[in-house]
């Protein structure tokens, strides 16, 4: 099965090459969604322990982790210091080679599920942050 961003990395990469010419200091005003995932792993790390203050709208860091012996591709994905697991393996690619690419993105809970299926209980999307061109204001 293909994944649907096959389609979509040409236009992906227009979008790169159009962020990468903007300022550096400019001020975000919007988000492009890259994707929206579950959360690979909560079983294994810090999310249950910290289930209870996780909220909807939480910012997410996401950590490279090039030298990680199960996927050269990981993305850890961490909330308030604390690892609560990974960008599925089958989705870590264009955000890796963006992270090694210096590109900054935002992460943020989108959908907390209290059910026994670890793959279902924490969704988050991945952002790219969107600068206005350089002489505008933002609105």
């Amino acid at each position: 099965m293909r994944s649907g961003w096959t389609s979509c990395r040409p236009a992906l990469a227009l979008l790169l090459v159009w962020l990468w010419s903007q300022p550096l200091c400019a001020e975000v005003t919007a988000h492009i969604l890259l994707q929206d995932s579950p959360l690979a792993g909560f079983q294994y790390h810090a999310g249950r322990a910290l289930w209870s203050q996780m909220r909807v709208g939480d910012a997410l860091a996401l950590v490279r982790e090039p030298d990680n012996s199960h996927d050269a591709g990981a993305v850890r994905v961490e909330w308030q210091g604390h690892k609560i697991g990974y960008v599925p393996r089958r989705e870590n690619s264009d955000v890796a080679r963006l992270l090694d690419r210096g590109q900054v993105l935002e992460a943020r809970i989108v959908r907390l599920s209290d059910v026994r299926d670890p793959w279902s209980r924490v969704r988050f999307e991945i952002l790219i942050p969107v600068q206005p061109a350089a002489g505008q204001d933002s609105p």
